[in-house]
């Protein structure tokens, strides 16, 4: 009950209290989004199988309401990601920091998501995961690779202070095993969500 307590105000801090979304986690396979989603539900780390179907879960802690589409990331998935787009109101995109040889792949499925006209003015959150392997990219080398380092709005940037028609888009280096990172990111999206 402690961690539910917890979580839950939490949220209330973050500025998630009283808010309705429908949130996409999206990126490769093996980048870490059904880790995630299963830490958010059960607040425990647990040996998962890589989606091999889109699933969801409609999350309430506190007085937050949301739905999460796991969509899984391997190549036959990757087609179905567009049929979730409509009314969504944020986008997680998950990358695997110690998998350099497919970040090629991850910025090119990014660059697919920035540039669809359904996702116009939808905040993404990049949350560059597994920070905890010693390998693991840092942020600068991340950015770099995907391509965003002019597309960021900021870590510090508040919804008010965005230009007309410009995409709220930030990267937060998280460790899902290790609880680490993705409640600043949540943070950061949720002044973004209406």
């Amino acid at each position: 009950m402690f961690l539910v307590n917890w979580f839950s105000g939490i949220l209330s801090w973050l500025g998630l209290a009283n808010k309705r979304a429908k949130i996409l986690f999206l990126g490769l396979d093996n980048a870490g989004k059904t880790t995630l989603l299963h830490m958010l539900k059960e607040k425990k780390v647990a040996q998962l199988e890589p989606t091999q179907h889109p699933h969801d879960e409609e999350l309430t802690m506190g007085k937050l309401k949301f739905r999460v589409h796991d969509l899984g990331g391997h190549d036959v998935a990757r087609e179905l990601w567009a049929d979730y787009f409509t009314a969504v109101d944020a986008v997680i995109f998950l990358v695997d920091c110690n998998d350099r040889d497919r970040f090629p792949e991850a910025k090119a499925e990014l660059d697919k998501l920035l540039s669809n006209d359904q996702l116009v003015g939808v905040p993404f959150l990049v949350l560059g995961n597994k920070i905890d392997i010693q390998r693991a990219a840092s942020e600068v080398e991340l950015r770099s690779a995907l391509g965003i380092t002019h597309q960021l709005t900021g870590k510090s940037s508040k919804k008010a202070d965005l230009p007309k028609g410009m995409r709220a888009m930030e990267l937060y280096m998280v460790s899902v095993i290790k609880r680490q990172g993705y409640r600043d990111g949540f943070q950061w999206v949720a002044q973004y969500i209406d």
